[in-house]
């Protein structure tokens, strides 16, 4: 989890009263467009709405949010900002990205050629719908850019880690991890001995990371297949996760435990598959599934516009 944002700082529009609810693998994330386009009252989109949105029981309830801030961009270029269920902006979603894909081409506002969406202030990503049936399942692609290996790359303080750059317990054991940015920061860590609500909480809070980090525990199955496990920062336990199928996967090619190409990323709630390239450019390829649309009462956007940020 961070507190920065992504987006460039400007003043953030209201969100709309409609969503679009869509999941990848079980990681799911409900898409809302700017309150401009219906030219009605909206939710401000603070760290307390976006809480009680993703909250179930008082809210739909998500792993997230995806506000669309325009469908129809003079440039042709997308632009979305995502906000983890604590309230905290993310820099980049593999899920979240491919859900939106997902919402874009049913709006009929993308087909089968490639387009791009810009998350936050990152750089523009190519996305491709290439399957979208009757039953509302959707086979989405998204060029997730080029990967960085190291801590500089996750904004770490090495000074807070060992002479070998790694995270002592309290207990005084050492965890090793491979620190990996694809868009945000990642900590693998390839281990059999530990378990994922032991060591998510340890790594995704460590005051080394001053933005925090997504933690997976990672371990090689077979040639070009990982199995992983997740913890998000601002989330907790995630049943998949694309940024982390990611990092996993090039973690493993830079520490040679699997060659460059394809790799098949095994999570709870499912299997993506991450192309690796030599130099680290990475694709990510997976379904989506529809689950519903709806629409917030406007009794319950007035009790979002009345919550502290």
């Amino acid at each position: 989890m961070d507190s920065n944002d992504p987006g460039g700082g400007g003043k953030k529009p209201p969100a709309g009263p409609a969503f679009y609810h869509g999941h990848g693998l079980g990681n799911d994330y409900l898409v809302f467009e700017s309150a401009a386009r219906g030219g009605e009252p909206g939710w401000p989109v603070t760290g307390g709405a976006v809480r009680m949105i993703c909250r179930k029981g008082v809210g739909p309830g998500s792993d997230g949010i995806v506000l669309l801030s325009s469908r129809h961009p003079a440039d042709g270029v997308f632009r979305a900002r995502g906000y983890n269920p604590d309230g905290s902006e993310f820099e980049r979603s593999g899920n979240g990205l491919r859900v939106l894909a997902s919402h874009l081409h049913r709006a009929g506002l993308v087909g089968r050629r490639p387009f791009a969406v810009r998350l936050g202030g990152l750089a523009p990503v190519q996305m491709t719908v290439h399957e979208a049936d009757r039953a509302g399942r959707y086979d989405v692609s998204v060029e997730m850019g080029r990967a960085e290996v190291g801590l500089v790359a996750v904004d770490a303080e090495r000074s807070l880690l060992d002479a070998r750059g790694r995270a002592v317990r309290p207990s005084g054991e050492a965890v090793e991890f491979v620190p990996v940015s694809v868009g945000n920061p990642h900590a693998v860590v390839f281990s059999g001995g530990d378990v994922i609500e032991e060591i998510g909480p340890f790594l995704s809070t460590h005051p080394a990371f001053r933005s925090g980090v997504n933690v997976q525990l990672a371990g090689v199955e077979a040639p070009g297949r990982l199995a992983i496990r997740v913890w998000e920062r601002g989330a907790g336990p995630t049943s998949a996760s694309g940024t982390s199928a990611c990092a996993a996967a090039v973690a493993a090619v830079w520490t040679g435990r699997i060659k460059p190409g394809p790799v098949q990323v095994r999570m709870d709630g499912g299997t993506l598959v991450v192309q690796i390239a030599t130099g680290l450019d990475i694709g990510l390829r997976g379904p989506v599934e529809e689950i519903a649309d709806g629409r917030l009462t406007d009794a319950y956007m007035e009790r979002l516009r009345r919550l502290p940020a």
